[in-house]
């Protein structure tokens, strides 16, 4: 497939900005060539691929991606026709399976994205059938043999690098080898006697232990309810693959815990959170945010890391070219954008919609409507300014097709390792000094604006899938177990957390006599 590598080297553009771009950006931006609106799609010649394809791949909502390519091979870079592209999805064996599959949603780039949620298990396997305009697209029809397990199915693959070779799961991940260089052994008669007393006083921490299989908590403070977001992704993980036995805690509250360095005496110890930040040596996971929209998606939530894709608003050049914010009042800078709105309307709007903090300023400042999220992309630019810790937003605005301007933060999420300033966003000062000075120039570099919101969404759609998810969160609990110096115990206070019956989707596990015989 031909694609055009358009060199962007914006280390030496001649920009009255400082430290607008931080590195040369490489974009690969695929453009069709001789290609216009009405270059006709080949079926045939069409790309499909995803873990929605593989019958080991278990996931809440399944998904794969469609590629339009015209008769010359070339990926056409535009949408299709609206409901060009349709997908059946049925079960090989006679019994009715439901499977909810929506349309395929339109990425604006010529690529499709298509999700379906099991209701039910096939020990025979499925069909998929994907068509444009009612031709097979691609080796459709894909047959997925059985058995193919719907999400609350308990049968964990017994064997983890089978497992992580199905969700093709990377061989590392930065952050994680970054978080655990302070803990090459973890002491748990150490953490048993120490976690407690040091921070069940904060509030927010559940101590675990995972045995067999089965998840087993007790809750260390009184502000602990989100435990249900780490209870339910920890047990959907256990349905999937068989997990290490491990003991272990989490913080469920918003700040990072362990500020002792790693050559302090005594060290520090090993808790586990879902924000980071520089003076800090927590565990890093996935927010509880984006676990959560993965595991409801298609159901329980209406934006999660898929549907962003298909609704990133209008193409770039259509965009209203403004900054855009709503949020709470959760951080003073915040405030602070709103008065820059105010005085600069025709580069920024930005608005507080919820006030808690910051009662005292609503009658000076106002209050601004609620506005859709998906409705954010009608503007270029979308401004990322932490909440009371990292703002949990920042993956879904990378995801969507704005220029995204990031403020200096000392906090940071799982994947944050990944990205670099002035490739894949445009970083702004911590107290926003220099952001309307950079709004003018992505205004005056219109096309270098562009491929960099095509860059930094390029790559958070690969990192944030949901499958890499389910991986990073096996890793750490690896990692983890993997240094533990004594053996984990289910303590007399712990409760048993149990796994979800779904009796209206039964399923049976289909394993060798082998792996029966292990089991009894």
């Amino acid at each position: 497939y031909f694609t055009i590598l358009l060199f962007f080297s914006l280390r030496n553009a001649r920009s009255n900005v400082p430290h607008v771009v931080l590195a040369s950006l490489i974009a690969a931006v695929c453009v069709s060539v001789g290609f216009s609106g009405s270059a006709e799609i080949d079926a045939g010649k069409c790309v499909v691929w995803g873990p929605g394809l593989s019958p080991a791949a278990v996931l809440p909502v399944r998904y794969f991606y469609i590629q339009s390519v015209d008769s010359e091979g070339r990926n056409i870079s535009v949408s299709p026709a609206a409901d060009s592209f349709r997908v059946k999805i049925s079960s090989l064996e006679q019994q009715y399976v439901r499977v909810h599959v929506p349309a395929p949603l339109d990425r604006g780039d010529g690529s499709l994205l298509v999700r379906y949620r099991l209701y039910g298990s096939s020990s025979k396997g499925l069909k998929i059938e994907v068509l444009y305009q009612d031709k097979p697209v691609a080796d459709s029809p894909y047959t997925l043999r059985g058995p193919v397990y719907h999400e609350y199915c308990v049968c964990p693959e017994r064997h983890p690098h089978v497992w992580r070779s199905a969700l093709q799961c990377p061989e590392q991940e930065p952050q994680i080898q970054q978080d655990f260089i302070s803990f090459p052994s973890i002491d748990l008669q150490r953490l048993l006697q120490e976690v407690p007393q040091r921070f069940s006083r904060r509030g927010g921490l559940v101590h675990y232990s995972l045995i067999n299989n089965q998840l087993h908590r007790r809750s260390l403070g009184q502000y602990t309810d989100f435990k249900m977001f780490s209870d339910e992704m920890l047990l959907s993980l256990a349905r999937k693959v068989r997990l290490p036995d491990v003991e272990f805690y989490i913080n469920v509250g918003d700040w990072p815990m362990e500020n002792r360095k790693a050559g302090d005496k005594p060290g520090p110890v090993p808790i586990i959170s879902w924000c980071g930040s520089s003076d800090t040596r927590d565990i890093i996971l996935p927010t509880y945010d984006i676990t959560h929209s993965c595991l409801e998606a298609m159901r329980g939530v209406t934006s999660d890391l898929l549907s962003v894709q298909g609704n990133t608003g209008p193409v770039w050049s259509d965009k209203t070219e403004k900054a855009f914010f709503r949020g709470r009042d959760s951080r003073e800078e915040r405030l602070r954008l709103v008065t820059m709105s105010k005085e600069n309307p025709e580069l920024l709007d930005a608005g507080i919609t919820a006030y808690f903090f910051f009662r005292d300023r609503e009658k000076d400042l106002g209050k601004a409507p609620l506005v859709g999220f998906f409705d954010f992309f009608k503007y270029k630019y979308q401004v990322n300014v932490d909440g009371t810790v990292a703002a949990y937003r920042f993956p879904y605005l990378m995801l969507g097709d704005s220029l995204v301007f990031k403020q200096d933060s000392p906090y940071y999420e799982h994947f944050y390792t990944h990205l670099e300033a002035g490739v894949h966003y445009i970083p702004v000062k911590r107290d926003l000094s220099d952001l309307l000075q950079k709004i003018r120039w992505a205004q005056k570099n219109d096309t270098k604006a562009e491929a960099i919101a095509k860059s930094g969404q390029s790559l958070v759609r690969d990192v944030l899938q949901p499958h890499r998810l389910y991986c990073y969160y096996y890793s750490v609990l690896q990692t983890y177990a993997a240094r533990q110096s004594t053996r984990p115990a289910v303590h007399p206070d712990m409760e048993l957390v149990p796994q979800p019956s779904d009796h209206s989707a039964l399923c049976d596990c289909h394993r060798s006599p082998e792996e029966q015989k292990n089991e009894l």
